[in-house]
Parts: C-alpha cells; structure tokens; sequence
C-alpha cells in the first residue's frame, strides 16, 4: 500500500532536460537574440539554460528566491523562465512598457534576488533606482552600447559566457512558486499571481490536450510572454518538446509570413491581433493553411469577428476564456460554430458555477457571478492575504466576471461586473451595445463604457477604431449605432473616433483610460 505520493518529478525544469536526452537535434526554439534570431535545438536549449541558471545561482539566487525580468521578447527572457524552474526560484516577469512608478512599486512588492532588463531601457531603470527599488538586488543588462559603461549594472553576456553548461542539481519540489504574474492592472491596482510547479504541469498537460497539441507540432507565439495567456500554449509546447517560435511582437505581416514559412500549427491571440491579421494586406487563408489551432483568449471575441474568421479558416478556432488567477473555460474547435456566442465548458477536472447576489446558484439561463476552481486555482496573491480572502472563498475563485450557462452547460459571458452600466437603475452590458457597432462595415473595433450623466447617473459611450479608408462621422455613427440596439437604455449618448485604443502589454483594452477624463470632467461632448 502506497502512503504517499512524491511530487518532485512535477517540478518543470526537467522537461528541457529530458529533452535534450531523448530528442537532443529536435528544433527547440527560434527566438530573438539582440539584433539576429537564435535557433537552438533541445540540446543546445538545455546548455544554454544550464549556463544561465548557474550564472543566477553565481549571484545568490537559490530555492525560493525571486528574479524579476523587464524585457521584451528575448531568448534572454524565455531561459530565465526556464533557468528559475531548475533553480526552484520565482520568475517575474514584468512589462518593458511600465513607467518607473510603476515598476518601483511591483519590485517592492516581489522583492527579486536579481532584475534582469535592457540596456536600452537604461534611463527608466535609473529612475527606477532612484526610487529605492530592488535595492539590494543584482541588475542585470542584456548587453548594449548602453550597458558597457555601466558600473553599476552586470552584463549577461559576460556572466552567461563564464558558467558551466552543467545542470545545477538544485532539488525542486511540486509545491514551489514557478512564476509570480502580476495582474494586467485593467480594473486596479496590480497583485502578484503564485503560480507553482504544479500548477504550471496542469497547464501543460491539460492544454496539450485541449489544443490537440503534439511532439511534431510548431508552436508561434508573437505577443508578449510575459503575458499570462502565453503559457496555455508555451508550457504545452515545452512540455511535449514541440519547436516553440516567439516573435520579437506581434506583427500582421511578420506573423502571415512566419506561419506560412515554419509551417505554424498552433497560435494564440488575443482579439485585437485577430482582427489586424483578418484585415492585413498580405492575409489569404491559404498562407495560414498549417495552422491546426488558432486560440483566442484576453478578451472576448465579438461574434461577428468570430463568424468572419470561421468561414475564412474553417476548424482551427479554440476559445480560452479565464483568468490568471486560474479558472478557464474552453470553446472547442469542434463547437466553435454551433456554440459561436459561447466560450464553452469548463475542461476535465474543473466545477463552474453560476452565484446571484446572495451567494446561491442560479438556473440555466440566469446571469450571476462566474465562480470556478480547478487544478490551475492559484494558492494566493503573493504577500496579500486580504485580497487573496476575496478572491478565494472556501476554495471557489470568485471572477468579478457576469455570464450565464445555457441548458447544455456552455458559459456565455455578458460583461464584467466593473464594467457594467447603471443607467438610472437599469444594468446595461457593454458588450452587448459594442456587438452592435461592430457590425458597421466601417468599424473595426469598439469599447463601451460608461460616463456621468445628470439626470440618469450614468449612460453609454462608445470608442471605435475604423477601417483604413473609412469616411463615417461620429455623429452618423451614434445614430446608425441607436437605430439598431435592443432597448432605449442601450443607445449611446457619443462615440469617440480613435487611431487606437489604449492597451496593456497583454494587448486588452483599457476601458479605465477611456473613461478616466469624462469622470474628471476634462472631456468635451462630440
């Protein structure tokens, strides 16, 4: 009789190894290398993780440690996360495009051993420094023009180059923090995400299979992986030992061209990505015939995007929706047509329910709080007991998200709850309304959101971004818009016309800066 279960072949860091063992000449990874790309195989991959998880542990980083990483899209970047796994260290990974408050504050909060950044970022770290963060933390520089005066900086280059390609042999239990994600800061203010090894094995196992992911497959991934949504296909690929392609950022263009000539069989998007790829110069649905998995996740895809993109790239459509804190469902290819409103069922293992204000289930066909758990559930928010207390409720994570199941049990999503409209007692959805306004042939995007009101509190606006070469005002926009919503309540009180929208590193749009100046009283009517 077995009393117990050791856990410590979950820890992650093995993967690489394993496959440098068993398939070392497999293409491992393409990814940007400063101005060139690197291409490594599984042996040359796990070498050079090696030499980088030494060279931290050469600068006292050991189990249990944090290493933050400010970069972009770098081989420098996806080692780290791989040199941490051997180590049983935390990475954390932190957007590039944060200001020095920003970053300040987060680096207080994750304490890191090391914060590794680039030598072309050399004035925000200062100012950073400044601040008193990270203090007694080594930085270190992806090597730069920038970087080669800098005293007070270590290059990367130089303490990769000196380390041994050996295994550091550091025992990692299933239990140990693998990542720390910090959230998106959409709705407030950021909070680190624990994520351990087992967690991440659950990623990989669950969403290998979900994707109908395998050994052979090419896996691209072209926005930022510092991204949450970036390991529902990274750690799938690593722990299969697939060929992982990451693009320095994303691209329309770039990622048509990469896809047709490394022959891509899974990608992941976020909507915004969607849509410029569907509407680029280059697209043809045959230069993406490779593709076997197309998923979109971040934010939910409007249907009419969703119904363009399943008759132009029929069977290759998967929806994520889910939250970093580690609940998901999933729209299958295989239901991505009859269930096109849906983003699908939760996946084996995992409950779902539907909660109303008092905190009882509802029926089918009810809209509540979507409350979920699964083995991907977060233990906590790092150092934040009382807002992990809120999150977490007698191990159910609490969304913050509105939907309903239908009698079959698929989850349709119908807005955050933060986001929702009190327009003088009525709750308007904004997706609904934006559902609506993209159905102009004009319109490529819309965000709605709600600004003050005087007789009703608040009302509907509308931000959009137009096609290329559209003519329409925004005058005759709002009027086209409420000619065709479903109740007065919905119609729109001014559209704003956009270039672009405001977006975080993960490519969501930020509803909160475009309603920031009408809450301050800075913004003019239309």
């Amino acid at each position: 009789m077995v009393a117990s279960i050791a856990y410590d072949c979950l820890a992650m860091g093995r993967l690489v190894e394993r496959h440098a063992r068993y398939r070392p000449r497999h293409a491992a990874v393409i990814a940007p290398a400063g101005e060139r790309e690197i291409r490594l195989d599984w042996r040359g991959f796990d070498g050079y993780v090696n030499r980088w998880a030494n060279a931290l542990a050469s600068l006292g980083v050991v189990r249990g440690d944090r290493v933050a990483t400010v970069l972009p899209n770098t081989i420098e970047l996806l080692a780290t996360y791989w040199a941490c796994a051997k180590l049983g260290a935390a990475a954390v990974p932190l957007s590039p495009l944060l200001n020095p408050d920003g970053l300040a504050s987060l680096l207080a909060d994750a304490a890191p051993k090391v914060v590794l950044a680039s030598g072309d970022q050399r004035a925000m770290l200062d100012a950073t420094r400044a601040r008193g963060a990270a203090g007694d933390a080594a930085w270190v520089l992806i090597d730069s023009p920038a970087a080669a005066s800098a005293a007070d900086y270590r290059s990367y280059a130089r303490l990769w180059g000196e380390a041994p390609d050996t295994a550091p042999g550091v025992e990692v239990s299933a239990d140990d923090l693998l990542t720390i994600m910090y959230t998106s800061g959409t709705t407030g203010l950021p909070k680190g995400i624990c994520h351990t090894h087992f967690i991440r094995a659950m990623y990989a196992a669950l969403c290998a299979s979900s994707w109908r992911m395998t050994p052979s497959s090419v896996v691209m991934h072209s926005g930022a992986i510092v991204f949450n949504g970036a390991m529902t296909t990274l750690f799938p690929a690593f722990m299969l030992g697939a060929t992982y392609i990451v693009q320095r950022s994303f691209d329309a263009g770039a990622f048509i061209d990469t896809v047709e000539r490394e022959r891509v069989t899974h990608a992941m998007l976020v909507p915004a990505q969607i849509i410029a790829i569907l509407n680029a110069d280059g697209f043809a649905p045959s230069r993406l015939a490779s593709l076997e998995c197309l998923l979109s996740l971040g934010a939910p895809l409007h249907v009419e995007h969703k119904e363009r993109l399943n008759r132009l790239l029929p069977d290759r459509f998967y929806e994520l929706y889910g939250l970093t804190e580690g609940f998901v469902t999933i729209l299958d290819r295989d239901d991505a047509l009859r269930k096109s409103g849906s983003v699908g069922v939760p996946p084996p293992f995992y409950d779902l329910r539907i909660v109303g204000p008092d905190g009882r289930d509802l029926p089918p066909g009810e809209t509540g709080e979507i409350v979920g758990r699964g083995p991907i559930t977060m233990p906590g928010y790092y150092r934040n007991p009382a807002k992990t207390a809120e999150a977490l409720r007698e191990g159910w994570l609490h969304t913050g998200d509105l939907g309903y199941v239908d009698d079959e049990g698929y989850l349709y999503l119908v807005d955050r709850i933060k986001d929702m409209i009190d327009s003088g007692g009525v709750k308007v959805y904004p997706k609904d309304v934006e559902e609506v306004i993209v159905r102009h042939p004009d319109v490529r995007e819309a965000a709605v959101f709600g600004i003050p009101h005087d007789k009703w509190g608040e009302t509907p606006a509308a931000a959009v971004v137009l096609h290329p070469g559209a003519s329409v005002d925004a005058y005759t926009l709002r009027d086209w818009i409420n000619a065709r919503v479903a109740a007065k309540y919905q119609r729109v009180d001014r559209v704003l016309i956009m270039d672009a929208f405001p977006r975080n590193a993960a490519g969501k749009t930020l509803k909160r800066e475009l309603r920031a100046p009408f809450w301050e009283g800075r913004a003019a009517k239309i």
